[in-house]
């Protein structure tokens, strides 16, 4: 999807429906275009503040391509979180943006169970005022990293900057690149998964590859290492789209599971308390200027330790 947006004083967000994303439901595909929760693009459009060619429609109508969808969202609320002082490792900061190396274990944004203690605590805490930003839980929230898995994340201090970091995302100009321990040997030094995947037929907590009903993913890997006495191998993975557990799903599906992953890898015991997954790389424009940026950050330890085991092994 792409299309023009009026300036951001203005409230009014407008996009243009493209053949890729034709039959999309409303909701799921504003969400994407306006890099807010599915929820909260809902509640617009029930609220009326959503218009497809100048009518008001149920988020449940299909999108066509040349649609052209108008959205009018409300005024930020106030968040009602507490800043936490948590420590982040934070690898840039300017104006408009943080980056970070996420740690494992530590939830993105609050949910049930989770209620403090998340990384938007701390953003709050260390950058100020952050209220509107991507919806009234997330703040600044672009994209996001599962509780178990480590490293780079980007967060906007800004609607401007949400809005065009959430842009690159939606159109997979973002340059990605994970770190996988897989419990199984390749048949080859690369390969590429292309399955659709959506929610799970039974368990609406998974998710799974699907025949039907899924969206298009896309998953390239190649090998860095083989532990051959230990069965297991090092993967790089390059997510081409971006949808939930895409990584851990792919994987599973083309009979490599990631090590520690209870849900997608059948794992009888977890060698580092988590999925052995790390997002290595992230790369995109800068949201003022265009600039391209890149940031890199290394395994943590317990996933250090357990490459040094596995290599130990042999």
């Amino acid at each position: 999807m792409g299309g023009a947006r009026e300036p951001a004083e203005s409230r009014t967000l407008r996009f243009l429906v493209e053949e890729g994303e034709a039959g999309e439901r409303l909701d799921r595909a504003l969400a994407a275009l306006a890099g807010v929760p599915r929820a909260q693009a809902r509640r617009w459009i029930d609220e009326g503040r959503v218009h497809v060619a100048g009518a008001v429609v149920r988020a449940s109508r299909r999108v066509a391509e040349g649609d052209e969808i108008e959205a009018r969202p409300p005024e930020p609320v106030a968040l009602g979180l507490e800043p936490e002082a948590i420590a982040l490792r934070v690898l840039h900061e300017d104006a408009d943006l943080i980056v970070i190396d996420k740690p494992p274990g530590m939830v993105v944004h609050p949910g049930p169970g989770h209620p403090r203690g998340t990384l938007v605590h701390a953003l709050l805490h260390h950058c100020g005022d952050l209220a509107g930003i991507g919806g009234v839980l997330r703040p600044g929230i672009v994209h996001r990293l599962d509780r178990g898995t480590s490293g780079v994340m980007v967060a906007a201090k800004h609607d401007d900057a949400h809005r065009a970091l959430a842009e690159q995302f939606r159109d997979h100009s973002i340059e990605r690149a994970y770190w996988a321990v897989v419990r199984a040997l390749p048949g080859a030094e690369s390969g590429r998964v292309e399955r659709a995947i959506g929610r799970h037929p039974r368990d609406r907590k998974r998710m799974a590859v699907r025949r039907e009903g899924g969206r298009e993913a896309r998953t390239a890997w190649r090998v860095r290492e083989r532990f051959e006495a230990a069965g297991h191998a090092l993967l790089e993975v390059r997510p081409e789209t971006g949808r939930t557990h895409q990584i851990r799903v792919h994987l599973a599906s083309a009979g490599l599971p990631i090590a520690g992953d209870p849900v997608y890898g059948r794992a009888r015991k977890a060698p580092i308390g988590r999925p052995a997954l790390h997002a290595a790389l992230l790369g995109f424009a800068h949201p003022r200027g265009g600039e391209r940026l890149r940031f890199e950050a290394p395994p943590p330890a317990d996933f250090a330790a357990l490459l040094a085991a596995l290599a130990a092994d042999g």
